[in-house]
Formats: C-alpha cells, sequence, structure tokens
C-alpha cells in the first residue's frame, strides 16, 4: 500500500469511529503513528480502539466499523482482545478493541492518539512509562541464562533428532534473549533505533555488524547454528557483562560439541 492509501486508510477509520458515540478513544502505534518513521509498501496498520464498557466483543464480533469491509478475506482472533485483518490486496490490520478499564493490559512504545473523548493520552502517557520502567528494569544475567538454557535444550532435541523442535529453540528462543542481552549490553548510540518490546524489530539497523553475523549463523543447521550462536555471545557479550556465567558457558559448549561428533 503506497502512502497516499495509506493515511487515506487512516482518515477512513479515524472518521468512521469517530461517528460512533459508543467509541472514546482511537490510538495509532507503531509505524501507523508515523513518529519518527514513515510507513512504508509492507506497513501494517497497527492500532487501539477504545470503548463503552460492555460493547468491547461486539466490536470484535461485527466489523463493519472497518473501511470497505467488503474487500475483507480473512479475520482471525489473536488474542481475548484483538485480532488480525486481511484485505484482498495484502494489507493486514492488527488491532485489539479495550474499554477504559482494559486499556492497562496494553503494551506501547510509539503511538499517537487520533481519537481521544475519555482522557485517553492521560491513560497511554502512564502505559509507557510502565513499559518503559519495565524495559529498565531488565534482568540481563537472567536472559541470558535463558540463552544457555533453549540452546542446551534445542541442541539436545536436533541431536535426538527432534530437528524441527530443535530449530525453533535455537532460532527463537534462545535467539530472541540473546538479541535481548545484547541490545542491554552493546555500546550505546544507535539503539534508539531499537523497538523495545520486540527485540527482533530493527536489531540490524542499530548494530549492523552483529546483525550481518546473526543472519549468517542463522542459515547453519540447528546444531551448528547453536554452537556457533554460544561462540558469538561469548565473544559480544563475556568482557561486557558483570557476572558472565563463564563455568556453565564451558559446560554447554562441551555439551554441543560432544553432540557433533558422529556416534
Amino acid at each position: 500500500m503506497d502512502l497516499e492509501r495509506y493515511r487515506s486508510f487512516t482518515e477512513q477509520l479515524r472518521a468512521r469511529l469517530e461517528s460512533d458515540a459508543r467509541v472514546l478513544g482511537l490510538v495509532a502505534v507503531g509505524s501507523m503513528a508515523e513518529l519518527g518513521r514513515t510507513p512504508d509498501a509492507w506497513s501494517d496498520h497497527d492500532f487501539f480502539v477504545i470503548t463503552v464498557a460492555g460493547v468491547q466483543e461486539s466490536f470484535r464480533q461485527d466489523l463493519g466499523w472497518l473501511p470497505e469491509g467488503e474487500r475483507i478475506v480473512l479475520k482471525v482472533r489473536e488474542t481475548a482482545h484483538g485480532l488480525k485483518v486481511l484485505y484482498d490486496d495484502g494489507h493486514l490490520l492488527e488491532f485489539a478493541i479495550f474499554d477504559e478499564a482494559e486499556l492497562h493490559l496494553a503494551r506501547v512504545n510509539d503511538y499517537r492518539v487520533l481519537l481521544d473523548r475519555a482522557h485517553v493520552e492521560a491513560d497511554l502517557r502512564h502505559l509507557r512509562t510502565k513499559s518503559a520502567a519495565e524495559v529498565a528494569s531488565f534482568d540481563v544475567e537472567r536472559s541470558f541464562a535463558l540463552f544457555l538454557s533453549a540452546l542446551l535444550v534445542g541442541a539436545g532435541r536436533t541431536a535426538r533428532g527432534e530437528v524441527l523442535s530443535g530449530s525453533s529453540f535455537i532460532k527463537q528462543h534462545a535467539l530472541g534473549e540473546l538479541l535481548r542481552v545484547l541490545a542491554h549490553c552493546l555500546p550505546m548510540g544507535s539503539q534508539t533505533q531499537l523497538d523495545n518490546l520486540d527485540p527482533f524489530r530493527r536489531f540490524e539497523r542499530a548494530f549492523p555488524e552483529q546483525g550481518r553475523t546473526l543472519h549468517q549463523v542463522l542459515l547453519q543447521e540447528p546444531g551448528l547454528c547453536a554452537r556457533q550462536l554460544l561462540s558469538f555471545a561469548d565473544e559480544q557479550l563475556a568482557h561486557r557483562m558483570e557476572r558472565y556465567p563463564a563455568r556453565a558457558v564451558q559446560v554447554l559448549r562441551n555439551h554441543l560439541e560432544q553432540w557433533a561428533r558422529p556416534a
């Protein structure tokens, strides 16, 4: 979707919701907020709708409030509050419906309030502060321990022949924890480009050298990928973490190398 059509859809959505007295607020999140980032051809529409109490589920069930509803080809309930909706041109919406009391369940970083009838802006400021505080209290040692554990489980399952499950642990669970630790420990500077709610988003823009290396590592078969991820983590973090678990890393390295040898 080009930028003109993207913005036109946003305005249609806002106007439709504004005409419904049950709607208290519309909040654009992510690239839809257009704060420092302009939506591109791959951008979804991500937003929250805040309603009066008691009507949230009707908004989730009946999507007549969405623009161009006749072009919807797929809708799926993703969470208790949110849905994904696909249009016939491949454009995707990801949204959640809350009443005022439920809004505290959301997590936000970039957002822009497009409709506010109930002090939504003030509530969102509080939510962003809360989300930032959660990021600031990040436990590096715990996350690194979870990275090591996921590598061990994934490599073990791979060696057993459960390659799909093993690959998932190594290339998703372990990688996610490692990215969180790296984002916290690597030198500051370009980290403002990162999404503090999703460690996978824009990592390679903030840390291009590390991003290129990790991309090449992830192309390897799961067992080799696990060994290379461990080596990469050791190289990047042994001198940056205050209490680096060197003994645990060596134990894990020994296991991964042993499992890699032919029986």
